[in-house]
């Protein structure tokens, strides 16, 4: 829940259905009472966040966990594209990905990321970086409402 203490909507985009599980059981296990959508690739965030096919009546994520790695369109592409849309670019988006590569962090930055993080491959550690992430961006932070 936010600071107003309404749940928020999460876009998970994922396209690994282990890490997608982890990311569910973070949510429950830290009883996070926000709303996680699921989206595969990256062409399926940008239909959920432009509410195209599917996901017309798709609500707008107050945050958005962001794989880089995806099919199709990749994170890389997906960052680029929100933060380039003046509709979109005040959406928070945190890269949640196994690459510890200096080059991608970076990347990840210029193309305007609010933060990077390294999926744990532990279950306990990864559970714990999401509860960090939903402490950091839903409780402290102040999100923009629209």
């Amino acid at each position: 829940m936010s600071v107003s203490g309404r749940p928020i909507d999460v876009l998970l985009v994922e396209d690994d259905p282990g890490d997608e599980l982890m990311t569910r059981e973070a949510f429950e296990d830290n009883k996070i009472g926000n709303t996680l959508h699921v989206v595969r690739d990256g062409e399926e965030a940008l239909d959920f966040l432009y509410r195209r096919g599917e996901y017309e009546n798709a609500p707008r994520p107050d945050l958005i966990l962001l794989d880089l790695n995806l099919p199709k369109y990749d994170g890389r592409q997906v960052l680029e594209q929100v933060k380039s849309d003046n509709d979109l670019t005040d959406i928070p988006v945190v890269v949640l990905t196994t690459s510890a590569a200096e080059e991608d962090i970076l990347r990840s930055y210029r193309l305007h990321a609010n933060a990077y993080v390294t999926k744990p491959v532990d279950l306990d550690q990864f559970i714990r970086a999401v509860r960090q992430i939903d402490e950091f961006f839903v409780q402290v932070v102040r999100l923009p409402r629209r």
